[in-house]
């Protein structure tokens, strides 16, 4: 399973564009098809990932359905420049919660790119785990390099899995694909969802408006499911100033959390994209007390069978400082 794309989209800017027009003639096909039979030095499968990361449009509206119907007009399609074949080892140091010969857990710190990406070449969790791993790893593709299966966002802390074999690559990407995995995130949110626990269900993708945010969709993208719950609200009772929500996924799509907690109209604190708006003035004094400087997000509590062992697997991580500290200091509200 490739993991989905991540929000380093600020070197999209680097990119170059490919223009095709499509005369009416030439339409009515699979959108993906179509494209890929106008330029044959690019795979379906290559569209189908452009499509997915917003970067072709046609007549100025970003497409995202690779299975929709191909209309005439003038297509742009950025193409990101190439990574580096390579990621090198580099000393970060690591917090590992758990590690065997097939796979390691580890606590990524805010601030850290799960691999390396246009704009984060170096400092990854990738780099890290080469230079931790070492020899250790098994040739994954070809390349001797840990299997990442899913990510975090960049400025999220919490728990990651990778793997270290093909086996344990190969079946944690099954178990990410049957939605087998535990995953509870914590949130410190403006105001709280209501009601203070529910499920919510929607379809995400890139932002018609926004190439870089995603937004639930009517139509299109992926089903979304976040199950969540105030553990705690913050401030006047009937009208709370924030929360500790418990955010646990079934699905794990790009920003889903801060997407689905936004659109409830509580967005996580500190969140540069999906905030919407200032908190409460309080809110605001006890975040700058607090140093927090990111999305108020943690991936707490990460569990699955290991695949292959089959040993049960269950890990929990603490929200780090700068969340703990915020929480306490919402606490006196």
């Amino acid at each position: 399973m490739a993991p989905d794309p991540e929000d380093d989209d600020a070197a999209l800017d680097e990119a170059f564009a490919r223009l095709v027009t499509l005369a009416p003639e030439a339409a009515g096909g699979r959108l993906d098809k179509t494209l890929a039979e106008q330029l044959p030095d690019l795979s379906r499968a290559r569209i189908q990932a452009l499509l997915a990361q917003g970067q072709i449009s046609r007549d100025g509206v970003t497409l995202s359905d690779a299975s929709a119907k191909a209309q005439a007009g003038d297509y742009r399609l950025l193409i990101p420049p190439p990574l580096p074949a390579d990621p090198q080892p580099e000393a970060i140091p690591l917090v590992v919660l758990f590690e065997d010969a097939h796979l390691i857990v580890v606590e990524k710190p805010a601030g850290m790119a799960a691999h390396p990406a246009p704009g984060n070449e170096t400092g990854t969790l990738v780099n890290a785990l080469l230079a931790h791993c070492g020899a250790s790893l098994s040739g994954i593709g070809g390349v001797a390099r840990p299997g990442i299966v899913h990510r975090i966002d960049k400025e999220t802390s919490g728990i990651l899995v990778a793997a270290k074999s093909d086996a344990a690559h190969q079946g944690l990407s099954a178990l990410f694909a049957a939605h087998d995995i535990e995953r509870e995130y914590v949130a410190l949110v403006r105001g709280a969802p209501q009601p203070p626990k529910g499920t919510i269900v929607t379809r995400i993708g890139r932002s018609s408006s926004d190439r870089k945010k995603m937004a639930v969709l009517k139509s299109g993208g992926r089903e979304a499911i976040t199950h969540y719950v105030v553990e705690r609200a913050f401030g006047p009772e009937a009208r709370p100033l924030a929360a500790r929500v418990s955010c646990r996924l079934e699905t794990g799509r790009t920003h889903q959390i801060r997407v689905h907690l936004a659109s409830k109209g509580a967005p996580c604190l500190g969140d540069p994209t999906y905030g919407s708006g200032p908190p409460a003035a309080p809110v605001r004094e006890a975040m700058a007390q607090a140093g927090l400087k990111r999305q108020a997000l943690h991936a707490a509590v990460l569990g699955f069978v290991h695949p292959v062992t089959g040993e049960s697997l269950r890990f929990e991580s603490p929200p780090p400082p700068d969340m703990a500290v915020l929480e306490a200091l919402l606490s006196a509200l």
